[in-house]
């Protein structure tokens, strides 16, 4: 045989395309799972995709808004990348509540993107969009790919980006015909970390901002921690405790920040915020000394900034600098990564003690006024069938969430003991996050037990994922607290509205567990209260996805409640 043409058809092997190339590196990367959704601009990625024998799985959700939210979800459980893969134009585009939400709440996401030709960018070709200018303000980065010989160096950096410092997403847009060139197989596909000169988040914490924090906690008569998301990032739970359990200094968490510091340590005072607890709100406004540690000011903690923590110093851990005194006047800032700068904290000596009556009246506060609510005879309570998730579940759960009362219950009820456990959406309020984010859970912890809590309004949103969690047999429990109603809205149009309900209640429901049915998986229903117990028994038991729609009562509102434009200590619902 002639030699040559053996020669061209080795090299013919030894060449790859752009896809092939993008599905190496994202094995280098060391990806496990990738959420998209297929198109013609990713027809090459998809085409090399099911040539290869990648090392990842591909999960097909049924709309890219599920994609992206999974990815959420996956992350937060995992503390990894969330990797997702969609078409260009409306592809594209249908990401864009996902990626602002994980923006928004710092998790790390590399999401690619198809485009058209690069011969075609700027001609308003078939589903183009300007992925680049539409995903500027909502990401971490973005990248469009103009040469191939660049694709692996950007997707690299996409990853290390996405995931050191404060995470979040980055975008990498592809056009067809990058993804469809040709390459040697020579080229770099190295994923480890990487070094930007523009780009070196500060990790170590300031030696003498540490000796300001530990003289300040030392002269402290009244200290308060406040512990957020960052904690968890950082993986900085024992640190914490650590922290507080040394020098008997009560914590409150924010809203993400739940499950960094055990919810059941005698410690714990709560959640803080608009739905938070009494004794946590007002140990923020009585506290002379206040150590946020990987949260931000938000007004959804705060309230009126003009009454938030008005008789402390604040001194503020984190890793993003834009955060620190942004909301609330820093006294003693702190750069760093959340967990480094505790350890360094923890090496410090801490010389003074608090006011042995501090720890008392936090203790007071939290006894005299708990979270309450009136169990019902005939519709279920909502609060109540939390408790009963919490039990059942041994408080081992993973709980995912939309957004509304049943988040805030949620919030309330399940006390949440370990990082990890508690996946929600709290910056941009996305209805129809919860049940999505749920099956990347699962599919990031296939062994931990995973309960959805969505409202039936949000679940309305994403319900078309009941498809994965078929196909893919994934034990999700989703429990739809169904109060036939857009909660949330009815409740502030009942208090700030004169009861004006206008396009707040929902005339008529789908059928739940048809709805279940139809999609292969078993569907059950609660509708009295004495029934909800053994109805979640029997769907906990199921070895497979389950749907339970629970009635609950339709007026019931969420308390405490700081009203728009109050201070954080003029809280209404505290007592019946």
């Amino acid at each position: 045989m002639n030699a040559e043409p053996e020669q061209e058809l080795k090299q013919m092997e030894e060449k790859m395309t752009g896809a092939d190339l993008l599905i190496q590196t994202l094995e280098a990367a060391a990806v496990e799972t990738v959420f998209g959704y297929p198109g013609g601009a990713v027809l090459p990625i998809y085409d090399a995709l099911y040539r290869s024998d990648a090392s990842f799985k591909h999960i097909l959700t049924r709309h890219e808004q599920g994609a992206v939210h999974a990815a959420e979800g996956y992350a937060r459980v995992t503390g990894k990348p969330g990797v997702v893969l969609a078409t260009s134009g409306p592809g594209a585009t249908n990401l864009m509540t996902g990626i602002t939400d994980a923006m928004m709440d710092s998790l790390p996401l590399v999401i690619f993107t198809g485009q058209v030709a690069t011969s075609a960018i700027g001609s308003d070709a078939f589903q183009e969009s300007d992925v680049m200018g539409i995903t500027t303000p909502v990401t971490k980065y973005n990248y469009q790919v103009r040469d191939l010989a660049e694709l692996p160096r950007i997707v690299k950096e996409a990853f290390h980006i996405a995931s050191t410092g404060r995470p979040g997403p980055v975008v990498v847009d592809i056009p067809k015909d990058i993804a469809s060139a040709v390459t040697s197989v020579s080229t770099d596909v190295d994923a480890s970390d990487c070094c930007l000169p523009g780009y070196q988040p500060n990790q170590q914490p300031n030696p003498l901002q540490i000796l300001k924090l530990a003289e300040a906690l030392g002269r402290s008569e009244k200290p308060l921690i406040l512990a957020g998301a960052g904690v968890v990032f950082a993986e900085a739970a024992d640190a914490l405790k650590a922290l507080a359990e040394r020098h008997r200094i009560p914590v409150v968490n924010t809203l993400h920040g739940l499950g960094s510091f055990p919810a059941t340590h005698d410690l714990s005072f709560g959640m803080a915020g608009m739905h938070g607890s009494y004794a946590a709100n007002m140990g923020i406004v009585d506290c002379d000394l206040l150590l946020n540690i990987g949260a931000r000011f938000d007004d959804r903690l705060t309230g009126n900034l003009q009454y938030f923590a008005p008789n402390a110093k604040v001194a503020h851990i984190d890793i993003d600098p834009a955060e620190i005194g942004k909301n609330v006047e820093t006294a003693i800032p702190v750069v760093a990564d959340a967990g480094k700068a505790l350890e360094a904290l923890l090496e410090t000596e801490i010389y003074g003690e608090q006011q042995a009556s501090w720890l008392e009246t936090l203790k007071a506060n939290r006894q005299q006024y708990p979270f309450w609510y009136d169990r019902q005879e005939t519709f279920i309570s909502p609060q109540g069938l939390i408790e009963q998730i919490y039990q059942m579940s041994n408080g081992e759960a993973i709980v995912t969430t939309d957004v509304g009362q049943h988040q805030m219950w949620a919030a309330q009820y399940y006390p949440f003991d370990k990082p990890n456990r508690w996946v929600t959406s709290g910056g941009l309020g996305t209805m129809g996050f919860g049940f999505p984010a749920a099956v990347g859970a699962q599919l990031g912890a296939p062994d931990d037990l995973v309960v959805a809590v969505v409202g039936d309004g949000g679940f309305q949103m994403t319900a078309q994922e009941l498809s994965v969690i078929n196909e893919r047999q994934l034990p999700v429990k989703v429990v739809i607290v169904n109060n036939q109603s857009l909660g949330m809205v009815r409740q502030w149009q009942e208090s700030f509205y004169a009861k004006r309900y206008s396009e707040s209640i929902f005339p008529e429901n789908p059928d739940f567990v048809k709805l279940a049915e139809c999609y292969g998986i078993r569907g059950m229903q609660a509708v009295q209260e004495s029934e909800a117990a053994a109805v979640l028994a029997e769907a906990f038991a199921c070895d497979g996805p389950v749907v339970i729609d629970c009635r609950v009562v339709q007026e019931e509102s969420v308390y405490p409640m700081i009203a728009p434009g109050k201070g954080i200590h003029d809280m209404i619902g505290v007592t019946r």
